[in-house]
């Protein structure tokens, strides 16, 4: 029986230079005491555009610089905070892991969140899940919640300022979102949030792909320079939304289950999450044995803007170690199974090396 289709999004998404000036304009519905879940470097970046968002109005607002993982003694920390102070509203600023704090703070306590990322390497402001881990580092379990953030505030200039590898990053999480959702619409998979893939879902996800590929190239020159640009624009937009609300709503195959394989190999332990997503993107082509035109579409390009087409670049030079990456991206539960026919480690491990043959031919 097919599964009942399901979508789900932020209530509220707003994007654009100097967009955090508006913030208070656009969450003032959710309250008037707010706590700002930061990283360093969003306290650092963010906090006087936000405050001077509220100059002139009687809200209260506490700034926390997070322990820098989403684990449970972080998020009771931030908890008891939202009980002493009263909070009514929860707010992340930062990177994937000050997000998914505030949005796991938010949900236990029972107030809206809201949402400002200074990076786009992930797609994690829009998405209803967070990374839970335990205090050691550890990784402990996902946290799926019942609704999408409230509002996603993203400020392109705070974007263009971050490391350029960020934005890279983000375009290789980007770049799996339209093949996995077609690759569990073949299958009547279930999506992230555990529904049928919508027209709506795909249609996302399919200008994802296109977004980058028009213009992935010019958005990394302009982030280079700092310069907010349409291009630059529209990349965050896909890094953060279509690519956020695609996965949440199209669902994960081949390239996520290789990302969770790699993370085995403590040769690949600061290899970025959205490189293995694109090296995994590669191999899941080749997996489909798709067209070759559309390989070296990706191909093409993952080398323009420097995400990796080897297993070199993501740090592996022993390939009998990709065994063991394979077998665990394999394991029972993972997204890999989403594929039509299965998938077997083996199949991974050929399918891998075979991305690797193709992307040494870039660098003869």
């Amino acid at each position: 029986m097919a599964v009942m289709k399901l979508f789900r999004a932020p209530l509220k998404y707003v994007q654009g230079k100097g967009a955090l000036y508006k913030f208070y304009d656009e969450t003032k519905d959710l309250g008037s005491s707010y706590l700002f879940i930061c990283s360093n470097s969003g306290y650092k970046n963010c906090k006087d555009k936000i405050e001077k968002s509220f100059e002139g109005t009687d809200c209260k607002l506490y700034f926390e610089i997070f322990g820098g993982i989403s684990s449970n003694g972080e998020i009771d920390k931030m908890r008891k905070i939202v009980r002493d102070k009263n909070i009514q509203v929860v707010v992340g600023v930062g990177g994937g892991s000050a997000i998914d704090t505030a949005k796991a703070t938010a949900y236990y306590e029972k107030r809206p969140v809201a949402i400002i990322p200074t990076v786009c390497a992930t797609d994690a402001p829009c998405t209803g899940l967070s990374v839970i881990y335990n205090d050691d580092g550890t990784f402990n379990s996902y946290l799926f919640y019942p609704r999408n953030p409230e509002a996603v505030i993203v400020d392109s200039e705070i974007i263009a300022n971050a490391p350029t590898k960020f934005l890279v990053a983000g375009m290789g999480d980007a770049l799996g979102t339209y093949f996995e959702a077609r690759a569990c619409l073949r299958t009547d998979s279930p999506s992230l949030e555990n529904g049928g893939v919508t027209l709506s879902s795909m249609a996302l996800c399919e200008l994802c792909y296109k977004t980058l590929l028009k213009c992935g190239y010019q958005a990394k020159l302009a982030c280079e320079k700092h310069l907010v640009t349409p291009a630059l624009e529209a990349i965050i937009e896909a890094n953060t939304y279509l690519s956020g609300v695609g996965a949440d709503n199209g669902g994960l195959a081949v390239a996520h289950s290789v990302y969770n394989g790699f993370t085995a190999l403590l040769e690949c332990e600061k290899t970025m999450h959205g490189s293995l997503v694109a090296f995994g993107t590669i191999a899941q082509l080749i997996l489909e044995n798709a067209p070759k035109e559309e390989i070296k579409e990706v191909m093409d390009f993952c080398y323009s803007v420097g995400l990796p087409v080897t297993l070199k670049e993501v740090g592996v030079t022993d390939v009998e170690r990709v065994h063991i990456a394979a077998e665990k991206a394999c394991a029972p539960g993972e997204s890999i199974h989403n594929m039509a026919g299965d998938v077997t480690p083996d199949q991974l491990y050929d399918a891998l090396l075979a991305a690797d043959l193709l992307g040494q031919e870039y660098f003869k």
